[in-house]
C-alpha cells in the first residue's frame, strides 16, 4: 500500500494547476501593463515627466538604502565599527587638512567655492 492517500494527490494536483494559474494571470497581467506602458507618447512627458521619474528614483534610493541600513543594525558588532571607522576617518583628514593655518585657509577656500558655484 501506498502512504500517500487520495486527498494528499488532489492537494498536490492543485497546487500545480494554481501554480500554472498564477503564472498565466502574471503574464497576462504584465502583457496588458505593457501594452499600456506601449500606447504612451514618451516624447510629451515633458519636464512633469521628468520630475516625476527623478522622484520616483530618489524615493526608491531611499528605500534601498533604508534596508540596507536596517541589515547592517541587525548585526550588533557592525553600527560600532562602523561609528568607529568613520571617527578614524574623519580624525585622519583633519590630521591631514586641519594640521597647519595655511591648510585650514585652503580648505576655508575651497568651501567657499563650492558654496560660490552651486549656490551663486
Amino acid at each position: 500500500m501506498s502512504d500517500v492517500s487520495p486527498e494528499s494527490k488532489d492537494d498536490s494536483n492543485s497546487s500545480k494547476t494554481e501554480g500554472i494559474n498564477f503564472s498565466e494571470r502574471y503574464s497576462d497581467v504584465m502583457g496588458k501593463v505593457n501594452e499600456s506602458l506601449n500606447k504612451i507618447d514618451w516624447t510629451q512627458m515633458g519636464k512633469y515627466g521628468k520630475a516625476a521619474g527623478i522622484i520616483a528614483v530618489v524615493i526608491l534610493a531611499q528605500v534601498l538604502i533604508k534596508i540596507v541600513i536596517d541589515t547592517i543594525n541587525f548585526f550588533p558588532i557592525l553600527p560600532g565599527l562602523l561609528e568607529l571607522l568613520g571617527v578614524v576617518v574623519l580624525a585622519q583628514w583633519s590630521w591631514q587638512n586641519l594640521k597647519t593655518s595655511e591648510k585650514r585657509t585652503a580648505v576655508f577656500d575651497k568651501v567657499q567655492n563650492l558654496k560660490k558655484e552651486y549656490l551663486g
